[in-house]
């Protein structure tokens, strides 16, 4: 099995010599495989090793004695470890999101943020070829096209790497039984509440005993072809895009002879130019994409809206592809604005109108017992109001910004969160940026520090509401 795992990392370039590797740890099956191995050949391939491991605070216990575990593990492995806890439910809370996704982006920033501090330049993640075919069969199940069915890449953006995706959870588990790791159990992952859980305990086991034993294989060589015909259609796709399209400061405009290609260059084409505009393809859908190449023949003047206010209007032969601009862009700004001054005055409510970005800020403070929606609202948040010295004022980014995301202790540069958040380069420098003091204490419309977030110790909430101001 290792020297399998060795050719999987040789064929997909994964290690090269002095790589610093971060690696997940959970402490189950998996991880503990992959830690095993990677220490195994780490002198082969001279790299340097850390552990990493969150706890996700929702298991009591059995999620302490988890994290104990990987600690003694990498201690006695002579690995260099490092964990952090993180409230998941009240992540999930905070954020309006599943606990599921608010344990993937507390484990991705934390990971990030050790990378940054470490050094290091590669992050070891222990996914399968298990959880390669659950995750097609997943988005199978959904409506996919082409690019869902390739499922788990072996290694993404040159920094995510996937060692073990070559071996089964059987292989694992043997693995794991000869070399006496003892890995922990996780057995939320045999509650069937969870569609992926669903799809491992039941799916998976009933096409093995009814249609073809070889299931996994199967559908891994599936992702393994598409993959290879994927990579083909998206180079000539990124030819056809600088040939049909014109990237301005706010908008792509696309030449109509793009109908002329085929229908699958087509529609990647469209695909990345929405991706230019919006900053991902989140809620957009083949129907968005067939409804634009039908769109392409209506006369000069028209336009239609799809999902998130992105704007497609038709201008003679050029269509034109743009954001519709939302409460709070608008134009560039550079200087700091001052919204409240705690030592000059202490009357809230305060509402602020900023005319240089045509928004209206509004403060109010209130005691930690009232009932407040902390879900809804992407332009209302709250924050610790005891935790601001004495300023808060409001400005666009500058050379050298660095933020603390919730769920993180470190800091991140802004750039590299801005990329994270796949917002488009040309909406970075209009973003408002809420300050407390010299400290960004929210990136409005999207994450607020965790150095002010609201806890059960907050005895005084600031609330933060900002709307459309005058014209």
């Amino acid at each position: 099995m290792l020297q399998k795992v060795i050719n999987y990392i040789d064929e997909n370039k994964m290690l090269q010599n002095g790589d610093k590797v971060i690696v997940a740890l959970s402490g189950g099956p998996d991880s503990m495989c992959l830690v095993h191995m990677l220490k195994e050949v780490q002198e082969r391939y001279n790299i340097k090793l850390y552990g990493a491991h969150v706890n996700h605070c929702l298991r009591g216990a059995e999620a302490d004695a988890d994290e104990e575990y990987v600690r003694e593990f990498c201690k006695k492995a002579n690995i260099d470890f490092y964990s952090e806890r993180i409230d998941i439910k009240e992540m999930a809370r905070i954020n309006n999101m599943s606990t599921e996704t608010a344990g993937r982006e507390a484990r991705y920033a934390f990971f990030n943020a050790l990378k940054e501090k470490l050094g290091a330049n590669l992050i070891a993640l222990a996914h399968n070829s298990n959880d390669q075919a659950e995750t097609i069969l997943m988005r199978i199940l959904r409506g996919t096209g082409m690019e869902g069915l390739i499922g788990i890449r072996p290694v993404r953006d040159g920094i995510y790497i996937r060692p073990i995706l070559i071996l089964t959870r059987q292989e694992i588990e043997e693995y794991c039984q000869i070399n006496k790791l003892n890995a922990r159990i996780d057995k939320s992952n045999f509650e069937k509440i969870y569609n992926r859980n669903k799809i491992r305990l039941e799916l998976i086991p009933y096409l093995q005993e009814n249609f073809n034993k070889d299931i996994l294989n199967t559908i891994n060589r599936l992702s393994e072809i598409i993959s290879k015909d994927h990579d083909y259609l998206e180079n000539v796709a990124a030819i056809k895009y600088d040939q049909y399209c014109l990237k301005t400061d706010e908008k792509i405009i696309l030449d109509q002879q793009l109908l002329n290609e085929h229908e699958a260059i087509v529609t990647r084409v469209l695909r990345k130019a929405i991706r230019q505009v919006k900053g991902d393809l989140k809620n957009i859908e083949l129907v968005h994409i067939k409804e634009i190449i039908e769109f392409f023949s209506m006369g000069t003047g028209k336009r239609i809206t799809l999902p998130e206010g992105i704007i497609v209007e038709n201008m003679y032969s050029k269509t034109h592809l743009y954001k519709k601009q939302d409460n709070i862009t608008t134009n560039e700004f550079r200087n700091e604005l001052l919204i409240f001054d705690k030592e000059k005055s202490q009357n809230l409510p305060v509402v602020k109108e900023v005319s240089e970005i045509k928004i209206r800020v509004s403060l109010r403070k209130t005691k930690n017992n009232e009932v407040l929606n902390f879900s809804e609202d992407p332009y209302k948040k709250y924050f610790d109001y005891d935790k601001i010295n004495r300023y808060i004022s409001i400005r666009t980014r500058q050379e050298g910004d660095r933020f603390t995301p919730f769920g993180m202790k470190g800091s991140k540069k802004l750039k590299d969160l801005f990329i994270d958040l796949k917002i488009p380069k040309e909406e970075r420098n209009k973003l408002p940026l809420l300050c407390f003091d010299d400290e960004i204490a929210w990136i409005v419309g999207h994450r607020v520090s965790n150095k002010y977030i609201v806890t059960k110790n907050t005895r005084n909430i600031l609330e933060i509401k900002i709307t459309k101001g005058e014209n």
